[in-house]
This record gives C-alpha cells, sequence and structure tokens, in this order.
C-alpha cells in the first residue's frame, strides 16, 4: 500500500508540473477574473451557453466512445496527400474582401489593405505535444513564414485546433492587434503578447476597428478549456463589417436558436463561414452536423456558406470528406449556394466562388 502511494503521489507531482508548461496556457487572473466574473454569460465558476448544453449525453458512455474510436471509418484519414494551392498571401489581391483558407478553422481574409487571420493553427497539430492529432499528408503546406503582417488577429476560443501556443508565439511579430472571446487574453499575455495589443469580447459586445471596419462578438454553442477543467475563458463567433461587406466568422457551434437570433439582429451575410466537420452523435450539441450546417446559414440569412473545419485533422470518427460531402449534398436540396476552395484557393466575396469537387478520392 505504502509503494503504491507512493507512485500514486509521484504522478499527480509529474502531471502537475507536465500541465505548468507554456502550451496550457494561464487561467485568467485579477482584473480579466474580476471582468469575466461579472459577465451575464459566467455563472457557479464556468461560462455558461444559453442553452443547456452538455458536452456528451446522458446516455453516452466512456467505454462505447471508446468502442466507436476503435471502429471508425476506414476513410477517416485520407488516403492520399490532401490537393492545395501556394498563393502568394502578400500579393493577394484586396479590391473586394479575398479569403485564403488554409484548412481546418485557419484562414486570412484581406481587403483594402487589411489583413485579417482568424484561428491559425500552423504548427502540424493539434495538442499540447506533437506527436498526437497530426495535420493529413499535404493539409500543412502554410506556416508562420508564409504570412504577410496582420492587423487583426481573430481568436474564437481556447481549444487547441483553434489556438496554437507554437504559432501564436511566432506570429507575435507580426500582428498589430488580437481579438478574442473573454478570458482567453490570459494565455496570449503568458506567451509574451503585450497586454495593450488584446481586446476581449463578451457575447453582444463592439469594437469599431477603423473606418468602416467593426468587429461584434455574437454567441455560440459550445465550450473551451486547455486542462481539465472547462468554461475559464468564453467560446464565441464574431461579426465582421469589412469595407461594405458583412461576414459571420463561426468559430465552433452546436446547432441552436442563437443563429437566428444573430441573423436577425445581424443579418443577412454576404460569407458565412461556417464549422462543417468533427462531428459526432456522441457529442450532439457542440459541433453541427452537415445538415445543421445548411439550416443555420439559413438562419443566419446568409448568401454563401464557407464550410471550414475539415479537411486538415481527424478530430472525429466519420470519413474525412463526409462533411463535405454531406452539407453540399443538403445545399442542393435547399438551393443554398456553397463556395469550396482548396487549402490555399483564393475566394473573393460576391465576386468569385470555387466550386470544385476536389475531395472525392
Amino acid at each position: 500500500m505504502f509503494v503504491t502511494l507512493i507512485l500514486l503521489a509521484g504522478l499527480i507531482a509529474v502531471t502537475v508540473i507536465f500541465m505548468q508548461q507554456g502550451p496550457f496556457g494561464r487561467d485568467p487572473a485579477g482584473i480579466r477574473l474580476d471582468r469575466i466574473t461579472h459577465s451575464p454569460n459566467y455563472r457557479d465558476g464556468a461560462f455558461q451557453n444559453l442553452e443547456l448544453t452538455p458536452v456528451m449525453p446522458e446516455n453516452v458512455s466512456y467505454v462505447g466512445m471508446m468502442r466507436d474510436f476503435i471502429k471508425k471509418d476506414k476513410d477517416n484519414i485520407p488516403p492520399q496527400p490532401i490537393p492545395s494551392i501556394k498563393t502568394d498571401l502578400k500579393a493577394l489581391s484586396d479590391s473586394v474582401p479575398t479569403i485564403v483558407w488554409f484548412g481546418h478553422s485557419s484562414y486570412l481574409i484581406k481587403s483594402k489593405g487589411v489583413t485579417v487571420l482568424v484561428d491559425p493553427v500552423f504548427s502540424g497539430y493539434t495538442s499540447p505535444v506533437s506527436f498526437f492529432g497530426k495535420a493529413f499528408a499535404g493539409a500543412d503546406v502554410y506556416k508562420v513564414d508564409d504570412m504577410p503582417d496582420v492587423d487583426m488577429l481573430v481568436l474564437s476560443h481556447d481549444h487547441y485546433d483553434h489556438l496554437d501556443f507554437e504559432t501564436i508565439t511566432k506570429l507575435i511579430p507580426k500582428v498589430k492587434k488580437f481579438y478574442t472571446a473573454l478570458g482567453v487574453g490570459a494565455h496570449l499575455e503568458r506567451w509574451g503578447v503585450p497586454a495593450d495589443r488584446i481586446v476581449e469580447f463578451d457575447w453582444w459586445e463592439s469594437q469599431p476597428v477603423a473606418t468602416d471596419i467593426s468587429l461584434t462578438a455574437v454567441p455560440a454553442r459550445h465550450f473551451s478549456g486547455r486542462s481539465f477543467t472547462r468554461g475559464k475563458t468564453l467560446w464565441t463567433a464574431f461579426v465582421l463589417k469589412l469595407h461594405g461587406y458583412n461576414l459571420y466568422l463561426g468559430g465552433d457551434s452546436g446547432y441552436g436558436t442563437h443563429f437566428r437570433a444573430i441573423g436577425e439582429k445581424y443579418g443577412p451575410f454576404d460569407l458565412a463561414i461556417l464549422e462543417c466537420g468533427q462531428y459526432g452523435k456522441d457529442w450532439p450539441h457542440i459541433h453541427m452536423f452537415p445538415e445543421e450546417v445548411a439550416q443555420a446559414a439559413q438562419d443566419l440569412q446568409a448568401k454563401t456558406i464557407l464550410p471550414v473545419h475539415w479537411a486538415k485533422f481527424s478530430l472525429a470518427i466519420h470519413a474525412w470528406n463526409e462533411p463535405i460531402q454531406r452539407l453540399t449534398k443538403k445545399a442542393a436540396e435547399e438551393k443554398l449556394n456553397v463556395t469550396t476552395p482548396k487549402i490555399g484557393e483564393p475566394l473573393m466575396v460576391d465576386n468569385y466562388y470555387p466550386k470544385t469537387v476536389w475531395w472525392n478520392f
């Protein structure tokens, strides 16, 4: 018994020391925590969704999840490298908002000399350790060195597939301002971002950025956390008004009534960038199924959908290309416009929307 207790204590000590490393970030404290505790969305020591959102339904067991994981789709990983286009981002045309998707939820928007970068993950993995959550072959062709100077770096929440320690620390010299959800700034400050370059939003808060540019945080249905605790920082989507265009930057979200509320308050949208992938029957409330993505776009009054959160990482058990196959089928039935660029292929809002079917392999 004594030896067992010693081993257990040692394991706990090693775990605690390991989780003090940089990639885990830092919980909010001080003035930041005081602001959080006064948020209407923060109750019982954590941020809350607008509607009841269990990460897993009551009838789901961890044993069942492990069984499903072992039996995941044979095409969960692409059988060949993901095709991509290497675009010179520093010479990108920007007379209208031009967007380049980097796979998963990372993309760049350039408009009239202003550059916006969203949820960049260029380390090649989505975890605190480099050997877990690796990118698909061919999907990780863009790195920090490929990025131009960034006016606005927008971060939706603090999960590893959206907030990447290695990427952020390398980007700091290139970025004028970081815009993110309430509490996430604690991670950024620990990693070396000066406090005066961080703007944090609660839901429904707006910030004028420059002439003809504003950013508004709007609700999402998800959760947060980089360690064992959840809900210490907020998760959000954003409405970006950019030089006369109205863009919805979705982040992660399960389907809910918030989409209709956002559409009624801020729509219609010229383009809605919506997560479409990494869903599963064992976590139905925190990620949308493809058919729900189509419904969310209709609720938002979106003219066009750019589906993201797929084609780079395997974080669920479905086939890697199932999300886009199901979404395009539903969109065709509902007569919705979907743009499907390859990684690195530019699209121009209201001017040019790639529609190549490149994923059937």
